[in-house]
């Protein structure tokens, strides 16, 4: 449904040009709902304006529904209000002297879009109804919260009947509550309607929970892109393992042996104990763990105690969540923080006795420095950076 071939784009600062984008391909089908995640500068809303129209890339081509909307070779272009698309922003954009019902029905009264009479009435019906906002049609959008006035945002959207949905971090503005809401919202609506939806935010908890793919965006390139699970299970890089999770990382470990079982390291003097995988004797790796992957154990000394990949810390502090406490943990590898139900009461003796099971220890890249970018609308750098990468399906 969409799809973007070396798509590049820079922006004019101090008179010189900043890469924005840099060679991004990627490639959405129908009835997904694809997530761009990544911190601001990025590039990802610079991407979802191009794909929108509002923005013209320097190189590439971009195809929405199997039609070319742009291609810098052909000089092909398209504008915004012809493609088959509605987007939804971060701010809500509503007429404030009009009602609901009123900003529901103003794109299908003008442009060029517009519907006959009876047909607008019965879209702007059936998208209250969608929204659950029938009861409060005729009331002026200033009076509503910004949970309401932001589903008369994404009714609005919806009435165009469009085959592609964008939507440029449109939760930020809400409270916690309010944002969970929504976020359950939006998914039983992508599935109820087979709509193609490609969002931008940089929250990873709803970047998670929305999309059927993530494309993780650093430096105007996708550095790695896939299902969510297999994103945070499988980190291809340092930098995706600790945007995601704030995964504790053990660099420098050296790999010493290795049979059809895994393969033992050495890192900081310890040894440790890694699952199978393609670990060669002589190379040096990077080692990442989930907080939540690692074990506190509690009786050491007792006789149904884990015999490998033991570590010795010293509690440094702790952080209750709510349910599970975040402990931080100075061992040999450096500072380890600890996801556990256990509290810190149990830490009674100053130390600490702690177990990074092989199976859950993820081997990666090592991490490089990471370009910077230019994304219209978000923090600009004060220089242009070497090129990034980009990913395809």
């Amino acid at each position: 449904m969409i799809e973007l071939e070396g798509v590049s784009k820079s922006f004019v600062q101090d008179r010189n040009r900043v890469p924005a984008l840099r060679g991004v391909s990627l490639s959405i089908g129908k009835g997904e709902f694809y997530v761009l995640l990544g911190a601001s500068g990025c590039g990802k809303t610079t991407t979802l304006r191009i794909v929108a129209g509002l923005e013209r890339p320097d190189t590439g081509t971009v195809s929405i529904d199997g039609r070319q909307v742009f291609d810098h070779t052909a000089g092909t272009w398209v504008g915004p209000e012809e493609r088959p698309q509605a987007m939804v922003f971060q701010s809500y954009a509503l007429w404030p002297h009009m009602t609901i019902r009123q900003n529901i029905a103003f794109p299908l009264r003008r442009g060029v879009r517009r519907a006959a009479k009876d047909e607008v009435a019965a879209r702007v019906d059936e998208a209250l109804e969608l929204f659950r906002l029938t009861e409060q049609a005729d009331r002026r959008v200033t009076q509503l919260s910004g949970g309401q006035q932001q589903r008369v945002a994404l009714a609005r959207a919806l009435a165009l009947r469009p085959k592609v949905l964008l939507m440029d971090e449109p939760l930020s503005n809400l409270d916690a509550g309010l944002r969970m809401d929504l976020r359950l919202e939006l998914k039983e609506l992508s599935r109820r309607t087979g709509i193609t939806c490609l969002l931008v935010t940089h929250d990873q908890e709803e970047a998670m929970m929305l999309a059927d793919r993530v494309g993780i965006m650093q430096g105007g390139g996708i550095v790695q892109e896939g299902a969510p699970d297999e994103l945070y299970n499988a980190p291809a890089s340092e930098f995706v393992a600790t945007f995601l999770d704030h995964m504790n990382l053990i660099r420098s470990a050296s790999v010493t042996a290795g049979d059809t079982d895994g393969a033992e390291i050495t890192a900081s003097g310890q040894r440790l104990r890694l699952g199978p995988g393609d670990h060669r004797v002589g190379t040096t790796l990077t080692v990442g763990i989930r907080p939540d992957d690692v074990v506190i154990v509690v009786d050491p000394l007792s006789g149904s105690a884990p015999a490998t990949n033991l570590v010795t810390g010293r509690p440094i502090d702790h952080h209750y969540l709510g349910g599970h406490f975040l402990h931080r943990v100075e061992t040999p590898f450096g500072l380890l923080n600890v996801r556990s139900p256990i509290g810190p009461d149990r830490f009674a003796s100053g130390t600490v006795c702690l177990q990074l099971p092989a199976e859950r220890l993820i081997t990666m890249a090592s991490a490089r420095p990471a370009p910077e970018s230019a994304e219209h609308g978000e923090d600009e750098p004060d220089r242009a950076v070497p090129p990034a990468g980009s990913a395809r399906q």
